[in-house]
């Protein structure tokens, strides 16, 4: 246990000094909050005007989750730059040296990408509902809205879920590219394209960012079977990055 503490420390010292993997994790809050706050402002002024333009199904306490949405992608990219990195840097071969147990290794990364998530997950995604709320004016939601609550937990969950899941591909790939060209396409727009095609609704519920996506759902939703799809998403992209890292030869 004090070895993997160690390592976990010495994992979260990288994250501060590598610049761009610290400026990808210090970009998800400003993303997350520009976001709300453009969507809230719109939707204000969609709703003042009666505007028929205004998405079906709009809710205010559900548009208060939807910078995150977004400003996953900075976690993600951060996720991916926190293990591909060293790989790419040769500088594996330096924790390696550190840090011979190569599980032990994996461990303190992923759980200091995971801790990193955290941090700036929790307040980011409680101010990011705040902000879309205030600049939604007379017609914003309180956080302690029916369902708001959960939802803002389920959020944090998610985004924790979803870095360990980039991390694991960036495991398994040693590079940060592939990863990034997966991922990025699929999140931004890649699974919700899926989810309108009649051929292909039924399979995107099942991709891990829109199954993840009912975590954040704010009124009816089936939360257990998103949660319980990300995690086997998650726990399949991490147990293939310790697999190849234990038969990297360097």
């Amino acid at each position: 246990m004090p070895e993997t503490l160690a390592a976990l420390r010495a994992e979260l010292v990288k994250l501060r000094r590598v610049r761009g993997t610290f400026v990808a994790l210090l970009l998800f809050a400003p993303v997350s909050l520009a976001v709300g706050a453009l969507g809230g402002a719109s939707a204000r002024s969609a709703l003042d005007a009666h505007s028929p333009l205004l998405r079906a199904g709009f809710t205010p306490e559900q548009a208060g989750l939807d910078g995150i949405q977004y400003g996953q992608l900075a976690l993600i990219v951060f996720a991916v730059l926190a293990v591909a990195g060293e790989h790419s840097s040769g500088m594996i071969r330096t924790s390696l040296l550190a840090v011979p147990d190569r599980g032990r290794l994996y461990l303190a990364k992923t759980a200091a990408t995971a801790l990193a998530a955290l941090a700036f997950g929790a307040p980011v995604t409680v101010a990011g509902y705040l902000v879309t709320q205030y600049a939604l004016g007379p017609h914003g939601a309180g956080i302690g809205a029916d369902g708001v609550p959960g939802a803002l937990v389920g959020a944090v969950g998610y985004l924790v879920l979803m870095s360990l899941f980039a991390a694991g591909l960036a495991a398994a790939a040693r590079n940060a590219v592939v990863p990034l060209i997966v991922l990025l396409p699929m999140v931004l727009a890649g699974s919700h394209l899926l989810s309108l095609l009649g051929a292909t609704r039924e399979l995107s519920r099942y991709l891990p960012d829109r199954a993840g996506a009912e975590l954040l759902t704010v009124g009816p939703h089936d939360g257990l079977r998103g949660l319980l799809v990300l995690l086997a998403w998650t726990a399949a992209a991490l147990g293939l990055g310790l697999l190849r890292l234990r038969r990297w030869d360097g």
